[in-house]
């Protein structure tokens, strides 16, 4: 809808007012006029200036002629068919577009006169609003009913208005009206800050509209000095390079590693770095600014921009920067401009398509990342991001063969296992008891001969070494990342930097309007006016209450559904169990523990989502000051209730499976006839295996990736046939038929920060490193995994998402603490794992304490404890048992005395013995690798010694820097100095050579008029 300014002749019954209470008596009324009645003239008139109109008049088309000035309407002319022909500049092809809005516009449905015949009244009164050529003024909020009142009595005091027409607006276009005009102000004060904008005509009843804008030198070079940004300056200095070995190994490793290298372009002189000082206008002879048009990148030009609209506010509904514009629906979306298109047939190469080729495509998965470029397009904090990522995943690459090893050295030595082999030998006759009431039967041992084999593939000495490994590999990882991040701070220009006073959210700032209303009614003689409101403690108490109760309430919803698939299994394992088909019962335990993974898996996915929706509401009742508080807040809820989610049942198997399950005579029961499960006959650490595997690999399979491919392309597709629905209801003949790089980013999914991404890692990181002990495995999933979620996110960053506003950051935040606390949670839960879980340590105390000859022979008949089958409960004893002979002694999985023991069934000395064992083992292991974490991080220092070297040698270039240039400065002022004052010793010695001749001009005669003569014209 093209706006215009109010353009009207005054009435005649005012003649003695001047021009200017002319305009403010107009303005006054209009303005409350407009909140209630749309007012349209006859006779549409151009933009020109009338003397009878006045100062209103004047100041009505200055400022609307200098909107005209500011913009490129669509309308203009010969400008309205020509469009950038990369998409990524104004009409006229030379302004860049730094930063795009759009919006969604609405023009009004129905035109009702007020008062006369009018349709039925709709529910809710309708607003009506004064408009001339097609503009309004600025309305005021106020009161329905007073409007109404303020706006009759605007028509009753102003009855001559010449060629307008009333209108009333329904709800609808009132809202609509009032958007427009926050868009009008907000869009005149980003000119003021000195932007220049251009703007799609609104040529269709409804549709979607955009707003470009582009940052002229002044702005950028003001704002950069304000911002501190690190501008390149005409120094370069030389980068100390390695010598002697680690130089030798460095080339022979480039050499190697060069087929890896993505073909980008590099710095053309590796050995030289440009010197980096915040940008001064002061100083702007010191920077190297060959063209001012691309001294600063795109990415700096839109995060200067974002800056501005961020900061602009506009005085309806008190709105605070583009972020409460777009939360109030003025806006719909605010972002930069990608760098063109990625894919195309056209030979313009572009850093987005650069990007495409050598990054964001699985083809290229066997290739190093290009960092600088990455954060030369999206910014430092992405850059670190994919940084992380990238060494994470190499990392991976030693802990997955190390785990590949330890792996094979379990299938190797199966065949060796003496207790493995006790198991399935079907001449050692243990006689077990049954696993349920009345209808299981007592069973051989040799029967479980498989899961023990199993077993041994994951529960075997090397699994000890594999967890300390596995420790020190977490402690490295953490060390190396460090010395990587100072080494990109260094080359990014990050060292030194501050941190930047953020602006408050929109929803902070709408509770402190709230509570500075609240307070205007309550007034005490001791309130200090100047003390700065902010919202307290109290203010946020309601909102820490409901934090504290539905966390505890989601962690419960966690342990119950973990203790729902618990009940799962028991009831199926006992209606399994009343089958009468032989293979059904036979098959029943891997049945339900496969069914109960899946189930538990599926539970787990589901539960993430609502987690992580649950999570931002949470923090969104906090109300938090900045983003970045918002941020840490939101990662530390999320983190807390997705690690619950999905380690609950794994913790469940590892350290409470078939420990509270009693004993033959004496069973725990969860319901009247359930027995608790036990373990399997070769222990709970296969159990464990199976669990820690589906739920990895089905998280990383189902979540991250299927997710994260289609969730983004259902979005864009609902969006783009959104859109076409629209264009097709009204064809728009005025634009051009290809879409402009602004409309085809629209489509694409915005982006919402890198938490799930970090999330998605961190939850992997912890599968990795918590129970690794129990599947070696691990390390190499996630390696499969990772290699291809870079090229996923490349892809996902590149092709799906807008491209996001820059953030400068020398950090990954909060992640890294995250990171840390994991590791040393590792620590302990793999020597509870080993300790626990295992047989580790029964198998070591037998060995070493009641083996008579030193070997692991008879070590499954010394677990084993007996039981008298005739001390059965009545109605538990198996029915229609298939064992031949009379069974006097069963035998169960426990060290207990013996039936004949004066002491039966209490636990053994043999017991508690190796509890002690394994609690020794728990403190030994946790101190030995907590001492080797410490000294492997003591070693490592954290900044590396030639960035150290290189950041000092940088300090001093610096300050030598600016001496040269200040000396150099100081003696150009001497010169001048200099100079000025030899002007004005040849100026004293002209006015004494004057005084002299007038002197002798005045020693002449008076009648001697030739003397007079030659002497004036020597002077």
């Amino acid at each position: 809808m093209e706006t215009h300014m109010p353009d009207f002749a005054l009435p005649s019954s005012h003649p003695g007012l001047n021009g200017q209470k002319m305009a403010k008596s107009a303005r006054d009324y209009f303005s409350t006029y407009n909140s209630k009645y749309l007012t349209v003239p006859q006779n549409r008139t151009a933009c020109h200036r009338s003397g009878t109109n006045g100062a209103l008049e004047a100041s009505v088309v200055s400022y609307r002629c200098s909107i005209i000035n500011n913009y490129v309407e669509g309308t203009q002319g010969a400008v309205k068919d020509k469009t950038s022909p990369s998409g990524l500049h104004f009409r006229d092809s030379k302004r860049k577009v730094d930063y795009v809005l759009a919006y969604h516009y609405r023009r009004r449905l129905a035109r009702h006169e007020p008062g006369a015949a009018s349709p039925e009244p709709r529910r809710g009164s309708a607003a009506v609003a004064l408009v001339s050529n097609g503009g309004t003024g600025n309305g005021r909020a106020e009161p329905q009913q007073q409007q109404q009142d303020d706006g009759q009595r605007a028509l009753r005091e102003w009855p001559g208005l010449p060629g307008l027409e009333v209108l009333e607006l329904s709800p609808l276009d009132a809202l609509e009206e009032e958007r427009r005009l926050q868009r009008e102000e907000y869009e005149r004060n980003l000119l003021e800050a000195g932007l220049e904008i251009e703007r799609d005509p609104e040529n269709k009843s409804q549709g979607l509209s955009f707003v470009r804008i582009h940052a002229p030198w002044q702005v950028l070079s003001r704002e950069a000095e304000l911002l501190k940004i690190k501008m390149p300056t005409k120094k370069m200095y030389e980068i100390t390079e390695e010598k002697g070995i680690l130089k030798t190994l460095n080339e022979i490793w480039c050499k190697f590693t060069e087929p890896l290298q993505p073909q980008v372009p590099q710095q053309e002189n590796t050995k030289m770095k440009t010197l980096s000082y915040p940008f001064s206008r002061e100083k702007i002879y010191l920077y190297n600014i060959k063209d001012k048009d691309n001294f600063f990148d795109n990415a700096t030009r839109s995060r200067i921009v974002r800056e501005i609209l961020k900061r602009t506010s506009t005085k309806a509904r008190n709105s605070m920067g583009i972020g409460t514009l777009i939360a109030n629906n003025v806006y719909d979306a605010a972002y930069p401009l990608h760098d063109g298109e990625y894919e195309g047939q056209n030979d313009d190469m572009n850093e987005r398509k650069l990007l495409y080729q050598e990054w964001a495509r699985y083809g290229v998965f066997y290739k190093f990342q290009p960092i600088d470029l990455i954060r030369k397009y999206f910014g430092e904090k992405i850059g670190l991001y994919f940084a992380w990522l990238g060494l994470y995943t190499e990392f991976l690459i030693p802990s997955s063969l190390v785990g590949i090893i330890v792996f094979l050295y379990g299938c190797i030595t199966i065949e060796s296992d003496i207790p493995s082999r006790e198991m399935c030998d079907q001449r050692n006759a243990f006689t077990m008891c049954p696993l349920c009431d009345k209808f299981c039967d007592y069973w051989n041992l040799s029967s479980a001969c498989a899961t023990a084999r199993a077993s041994h593939l994951f529960d075997n000495p090397a699994t000890v070494f594999f967890s300390i490994f596995m420790a020190l590999w977490a402690t490295m990882f953490l060390e190396q990342w460090k010395r990587l991040q100072m080494r990109l701070s260094y080359f990014w220009d990050l060292t030194g930097l501050e941190e930047e006073e953020e602006h408050p959210r929109p929803e902070y700032e709408n509770k402190l309007l709230q509570k500075k209303l609240k307070n205007k009614n309550i007034t005490t003689e001791n309130s200090n006016e100047n003390e700065k409101e902010k919202l307290t403690w109290s203010d946020r108490m309601p909102g820490y209450a409901a934090n504290f109760g539905l966390i505890l309430f989601m962690i419960m919803l966690t342990f119950s559904a973990v203790f729902g698939v618990i009940v799962y299994r028991i009831t199926m394992a006992a209606a399994l169990s009343f089958s009468t088909n032989e293979t059904t019962r036979s098959n029943s335990r891997v049945t339900v523990t496969a069914t109960a993974v899946i189930i538990n898996l599926v539970v787990v996915l589901i539960l993430d989502e609502i987690y992580g929706a649950v999570a931002k509401w949470l923090t969104e009742i906090e109300i938090p000051k900045t983003e970045k508080t918002f941020e840490e807040r939101l990662i530390l809820k999320a983190f807390l209730l997705k690690f619950v989610n999905s380690y609950a049942s794994i913790f469940y198997v590892a350290f409470f499976k078939g420990r509270f399950v009693g004993r033959p005579g004496r069973y725990v029961y969860v319901f009247e006839g359930y027995r608790m499960e036990e373990c399997a006959p070769g222990g709970c650490l296969m159990e464990l295996c199976i669990q820690l595997s589906i739920i990895m690999l089905g998280k990383q399979l189902i979540q991250n990736n299927l997710f994260e491919i289609g969730i983004p392309k259902l979005k864009k597709l609902f969006r783009k046939l959104k859109d076409e629905r629209t264009v097709l209801k009204e064809m728009d003949t005025n634009q051009s038929k290809d879409p402009q790089q602004w409309d085809l980013d629209y489509i694409l999914e915005p982006f919402t920060g890198l938490t799930p991404e970090y999330m998605e890692m961190i939850i992997q990181f912890g599968f990795v490193t918590l129970f690794v002990a129990s599947f070696p495995l691990a390390p190499v999933f996630a390696l499969l995994n990772n290699v291809i979620e870079v090229r996923l996110d490349a892809k996902k960053f590149v092709t799906e998402l807008r491209r996001p506003d820059t953030v400068r950051e020398k950090d990954i935040g909060i992640w890294y603490n995250i990171l840390s606390v994991i590791g040393k949670l590792s620590v302990i839960i793999n020597a509870f794992v080993i300790a626990v879980t295992s047989d580790f340590i029964p198998r070591l105390m037998y060995q070493y304490a009641y083996s008579q000859n030193g070997t692991m022979h008879g070590f499954i008949n010394h677990t084993l404890s007996y039981f008298n089958v005739s001390q059965l409960k009545a109605g538990t004893q198996p029915e229609n048992s298939l064992f031949a002979q009379e069974v006097a002694f069963c035998r169960f999985k426990d060290y207990r005395e013996p039936p004949w023991s004066p002491h039966q069934y209490e636990l053994s000395k043999q017991y508690w013995a190796v509890l002690s064992a394994r609690l020794a083992f728990v403190i030994l292991f946790q101190n030995l690798v907590m001492f080797l974490s410490v000294l492997v991080d003591w070693m490592i220092p954290d900044i590396p010694k030639d960035i150290s070297e290189q950041i000092k040698k940088e300090k001093a270039v610096l300050v030598d820097f600016f001496l040269k240039e200040e000396h150099e400065k100081l003696k150009l002022i001497e010169s001048f100095i200099a100079r000025d004052k030899r002007k004005r010793r040849s100026g004293t010695k002209s006015k004494r050579t004057r005084a002299a001749s007038f002197s002798q001009c005045h020693r002449s005669p008076k009648g001697s008029f030739t003397s007079f003569s030659s002497q004036h014209t020597v002077v």
